[in-house]
């Protein structure tokens, strides 16, 4: 009897263990999307720090900003696509353990 009342709870509490993991998996992503992004953001920045001191005019500098707020652009936009893929796909996952949930009780 209390072996299949401890069954009966595990099996219960199994979905719960599931969105438990997919959090824990969709934060691990957008830690490491974030790490990511702000390590290409330093690069982009001390690359540029450096190609200062070789700017003749002007127009060099222009130029050399330019291209630096390009690439930042690019790295942020990527890093939000990224964010919002991982966001998406543990709300789907989501959605998919929470509709078999209710259709476990629907046919009860």
């Amino acid at each position: 009897m209390f072996q299949d009342m401890t069954k009966k709870m595990n099996e219960s509490i199994e979905p719960f263990k599931e969105l438990v993991n997919i959090q824990t998996r969709m934060l691990e992503d957008l830690t490491r999307q974030q790490m990511e992004c702000t390590k290409s953001c330093i690069n982009a920045t001390l690359a540029q720090t450096k190609q200062l001191q070789q700017c003749k005019s002007a127009n060099d500098l222009l130029v050399l900003q330019q291209s630096y707020a390009q690439e930042l652009e690019d790295t942020l936009k990527e890093a939000s696509d990224e964010n919002l893929k991982s966001l998406h796909d543990a709300r789907d996952e989501i959605e998919k353990i929470t509709k078999d949930a209710f259709n476990a009780f629907a046919t009860e």
